[in-house]
């Protein structure tokens, strides 16, 4: 009897090995949504891991890459990662912040200067910290990816200092500290889905916008909105996000694969946003767009209150942390 009772564990182990392998040889096919257009770093760093994963995978894991907002904005696939009805997304920082709040402490005005500093804050305890937040939430990070040091562009004047901002209409992403910089310096913050807003600024419901010079270039704002002020107001993060639900559902081997097509694709994501606005300033002018230097400290000086808000807020305790390790 003990005999027989061995050798049906061995068949049940064996079994279950086998039915373990052919699970794990099976084909895995995921869906990246982001909303950038194709050209964007954005873009280029998802085709990038969607490669990757297939090369180390031997062809078993099949990213599809869907840019352009062709899932929903930001804050719909946020909701789809959460629920499983979307794989990965590359998302913004603001539509993040509303599922984990932490993530608006990276965007306080004038916090960074440029980006291997935020690089080190965001690859050091405190993005470890962000992840674990985020894991709390149904997501699982990645990547910490780039949506740059942003600049302002509007269709009526050039932003030499706070008060040109009084009375124009800006847009904002769905980020509460963009708003709140917008207001302390005057401008009425509307926030369009970014799908939307070439078309908001050429028919003029909007004057002006923000973003980083990669996102004006590819999005062609440049045609709509003829003057850039070198603002550098805030930084953004685009954080490679997968859905938690999806991530518990794949083997040890899968993950794995996915970490190292991520590592890559999150290395070159990075090395084009910092190579984009010394490239993009040239190309820009050449177009005819009107590009001023702003002196920072005046814009600073107005926007300080946005700091003290959200000290007090209940990510103030986070928000200290990180403006101790940029500042």
């Amino acid at each position: 009897m003990n005999r027989f009772n061995t050798l049906r564990r061995t068949l049940l182990a064996s079994a279950l090995l086998a039915i373990s392998t052919m699970a794990s040889a099976q084909a895995v096919k995921l869906t990246l949504g982001h909303g950038a257009a194709p050209g964007n770093p954005r873009h280029e760093a998802a085709l990038k891991m969607a490669e990757v994963a297939k090369a180390k995978s031997n062809g078993r894991i099949e990213i599809q890459v869907a840019p352009s907002a062709q899932l929903g904005d930001d804050a719909a696939m946020v909701t789809a990662l959460r629920t499983g009805a979307l794989d990965i997304s590359a998302n913004s920082q603001g539509a993040i912040a509303n599922a984990v709040p932490e993530y608006a402490a990276f965007g306080m005005p004038f916090l960074f200067s440029d980006l291997p500093q935020v690089w080190k804050v965001l690859d050091g305890p405190l993005g470890k910290e962000l992840a674990d937040k985020s894991a709390e939430k149904g997501l699982v990070v990645l990547g910490y990816w780039d949506n740059g040091i942003r600049h302002m562009s509007n269709s009526k004047r050039p932003l030499a200092k706070p008060e040109d901002l009084k009375g124009l209409k800006m847009r904002t992403p769905p980020d509460a500290v963009t708003v709140d910089i917008m207001q302390a310096l005057g401008a009425e913050a509307q926030q369009i889905k970014f799908a939307e807003l070439y078309v908001a600024l050429q028919q003029g419901v909007v004057d002006g916008q923000e973003n980083p010079l990669m996102n004006i270039h590819a999005s062609k704002l440049y045609e709509v909105n003829k003057y850039i002020s070198l603002t550098g107001h805030k930084y953004e993060m685009t954080p490679l996000l997968m859905s938690k639900r999806v991530w518990d559902r794949l083997g040890e081997a899968d993950r794995k694969v996915l970490q190292e097509a991520a590592a890559e694709a999150t290395q070159l994501q990075r090395k084009l946003s910092k190579e984009s606005d010394d490239k993009l300033l040239a190309e820009l002018k050449a177009k005819g767009v009107q590009i001023n230097a702003v002196d920072k400290a005046p814009f600073a000086k107005a926007t300080a209150n946005v700091d003290e808000k959200w000290l007090a807020s209940p990510i103030g305790p986070f928000l200290k942390k990180v403006i101790a390790a940029a500042r």
